[in-house]
């Protein structure tokens, strides 16, 4: 038992140490594990080994983490064809006006919905909604993440099929003779945690977070950096007719225009009375992420520099990349047309970036020079092919893929059975999400390597090492130790500092435990504890069900923290510094309000 609570503690200060990777941390948890359960063999009263190999080594193939896994794989192909571009486009329409209202309109949803259905579902719903809409009103990634990971979980203290840890710990207790729980019979008291813990994550928890997102986009590339497009307008382009409003155009947001080049004559800003009209060479300059979008709403918006129109085959995938052009580069002091880089790389440069001085040329007449930064989109074997041409050189950490929209519909139907079988309890979860994910597979919205990609080995070693952890504590009897200490050392006390000294110990465990494990195990203690005390047994069975539910200060000790911990860009330390106050501050709730609800005072 000692030994087992020495590699828990070591577990968390090194999950906790930013040098050390979290899947090195976690398969060094499972082989000392073994190790130790190995050399120090324990056995039952039958002879029987209680923590055996296959007992340790069985966490990485539990269904919740196979369902982790596949969910991913199913949230990748929304974001490989695009499926939730619409949506997000409404409420960021709304959220321009309102950014702050939409997002806490969209927490609120998740905590009422995740009251009444299975929260992973939702989570997996709302994480590229939110994704889309920080990204589109300029907020950042990592503070929304976590919070509607935490909104999902506190909505599920509210009614008896919130979570799986409430079903399970009230079975065990109606098992025990205890009295039938209703659906709402708790439902005052887990509206007040909800409400509580609500206002901590919506108003607390986003100045503790750290942005590492923006990191992550400047060692890809993306960052803020703006490339030189240019927009051809046909005569049924619905820009044409546009007039300039106090020098912009509605129909270009988020862009600035260099120049308009109309027949022989060009056109500079200030834009006032323009109209624009059809044959058009517009000049913009914008970020890569902005004309990212506007070429998936528009394919044929954005023209290729060569003057050719970009390609868009049905079916065929895409990427778009940047290459810098290369000293004594061919390409060097000649114009796109001139270079055929088109005709011979298989891409289509659809902007251009030059940070010594401003722009004023259509792209097909600009004469490139060596350091000049290609966006350049074509099949991912002829981008990668760059690798080896010595006129550019391919920055390969660049390299995104274009959705494929005309598949949207398809991941969008594959989703939506996935959340319909899994909220109805059609099938089991697992079994709902392998088979979307399959299904996005077979049905072409992603491939094998984007699904590949899509699985964090972090969230598969993490889980397979937690659940390590809580099978080791079991079988050696460290968390019923736990729970007899603390109930010696409070012994004498008023009922209400006992009922708060036993949520908080279990608000402790299921961070290390799984919650489902924290409910199993604690709810004969509770219930042993108040039979010892002649109280009623259902406070302290909400200390239970609250406190397995306080699954806020470590990424694997809930299924919908696995899923931001990737699109948040999270470490382990995160959940730590974000989760612990709140569940300090769910504890203090429960302190002050169950045991005076049900008169312990």
């Amino acid at each position: 038992m000692w030994l087992t609570f020495a590699i828990v503690i070591g577990a968390i200060i090194a999950y906790s140490y930013d040098r050390i990777p979290l899947e090195i941390s976690s398969i060094t948890t499972v082989a000392l594990l073994l190790t130790v359960f190995n050399l120090l063999p324990l056995y039952d009263q039958a002879g029987q080994e209680v923590v055996s190999m296959r007992s340790l080594l069985k966490g990485f193939s539990d269904p919740a983490l196979i369902t982790i896994m596949a969910l991913l794989v199913v949230g990748q192909g929304l974001v490989q064809t695009g499926a939730l571009n619409g949506p997000a486009r409404m409420l960021v329409g709304a959220g321009k006006r309102y950014p702050i209202t939409i997002v806490l309109l969209c927490f609120i949803i998740v905590m009422v919905i995740s009251a009444v259905l299975n929260n992973t579902p939702v989570v997996v719903i709302f994480i590229p909604i939110l994704s889309a809409l920080a990204e589109r009103l300029g907020r950042r990634t990592a503070m929304v993440m976590m919070p509607l990971s935490f909104v999902a979980i506190l909505g599920g203290n509210i009614t008896k099929i919130g979570s799986s840890t409430n079903l399970l710990a009230i079975g065990a207790y109606e098992q025990m003779g205890g009295h039938a729980i209703g659906f709402f019979d708790f439902s005052v008291a887990g509206s007040v945690i909800a409400i509580v813990g609500f206002l901590y994550v919506v108003l607390i928890a986003p100045k503790l977070l750290v942005d590492r997102e923006s990191i992550a986009n400047r060692l890809a590339g993306s960052g803020g950096k703006q490339f030189l497009f240019q927009i051809e307008l046909a005569s049924d382009n619905g820009m044409v007719g546009q007039r300039a409003i106090a020098g912009m155009f509605p129909g270009l947001k988020d862009l600035t225009i260099r120049m308009i080049e109309r027949g022989h004559d060009k056109l500079l800003p200030p834009y006032d009375d323009i109209t624009l009209q059809a044959g058009d060479i517009v000049l913009v300059a914008a970020t890569r992420s902005v004309m990212t979008d506007l070429l998936n709403a528009s394919p044929d918006l954005v023209s290729a520099a060569e003057g050719d129109d970009v390609d868009d085959k049905a079916g065929e995938r895409r990427v778009i990349a940047e290459a810098v052009i290369a000293p004594a580069s061919r390409m060097d002091g000649r114009t796109l047309p001139q270079t055929g880089f088109r005709a011979e790389t298989g891409c289509s440069v659809l902007g251009v970036q030059r940070r010594s001085r401003m722009i004023r040329a259509a792209l097909s007449q600009l004469r490139l020079e060596a350091g000049d930064v290609l966006l350049i989109m074509g099949s991912r074997n002829n981008v990668l092919a760059l690798r080896d041409n010595r006129d550019v050189l391919l920055m390969e950490s660049s390299a995104t893929d274009v959705p494929m929209r005309e598949y949207a519909w398809r991941a969008l139907a594959i989703f939506a059975g996935v959340v319909t079988v899994s909220a109805l309890e059609i099938m089991p979860i697992v079994i709902a999400s392998l088979l979307g994910a399959t299904l996005m597979m077979i049905s072409r919205c992603l491939n094998i390597r984007q699904a590949s990609r899509a699985i964090d080995r972090r969230v598969f070693t993490i889980v397979g090492a937690a659940l390590a952890l809580g099978t080791a504590l079991q079988g050696t009897g460290g968390a019923t130790w736990l729970a007899h200490t603390l109930i010696q050392t409070l012994a004498g006390a008023p009922v209400w500092i006992i009922l708060s000294g036993f949520f908080l110990l279990v608000a402790l465990l299921t961070n290390v435990l799984s919650n489902n494990a924290t409910a199993v195990l604690f709810t004969p203690i509770a219930v042993s504890i108040a039979a010892e005390l002649h109280v009623d047994a259902m406070p302290f069975l909400l200390a239970v069900i609250f406190g397995a539910n306080c699954s806020f200060a470590t990424p694997m000790s809930y299924q919908t923290n696995l899923l931001v911990m990737a699109p948040g860009h999270y470490r382990f330390v995160d959940f730590v510094r974000v989760g612990t106050p709140l569940i300090i501050v769910i504890w203090m709730a429960f302190t002050l309000f169950v045991p005076w609800y049900y008169g312990l005072f």
